[in-house]
């Protein structure tokens, strides 16, 4: 199984999004940020009634979750969307890389460091 982000269950979202990480310096707890820049679950060919119910990151493993979903928009028109997953644990930061490790893999991207 590929790994996958949906924010809509069952339409995959295509558009490859910029991802910010930062953990605690204890490794205990971390944030992922993730924005979209124009990505497809704003095209209006969506149907009206599939709403947006979070941002789910799937993998051979199961699902990750998040609610916190939001849409930016300048001068009235949709602009990108963030997604913020909070992790709480040690488990929860390395289950969370090995998903990314997999849609890397997935869809060609590549990790770069912060200087």
């Amino acid at each position: 199984m590929e790994a996958k982000i949906q924010f809509i269950k069952g339409i995959n979202e295509k558009i490859l999004p910029d991802v910010r990480l930062t953990r605690s310096r204890d490794g205990s707890t971390g944030t992922a940020t993730f924005r979209f820049k124009n990505p497809n679950i704003l095209n209006k060919n969506i149907p009206k009634e599939r709403e947006i119910t979070g941002m789910y990151l799937i993998d051979d493993e199961g699902t990750l979750e998040t609610r916190d979903v939001y849409a930016r928009f300048i001068n009235g028109k949709p602009e990108f969307v963030e997604s913020i997953y909070i992790m709480k644990s040690h488990d929860d930061w390395n289950r969370f890389m090995r998903f990314m490790e997999k849609y890397s893999e997935t869809n060609g991207l590549i990790f770069t460091q912060a200087i």
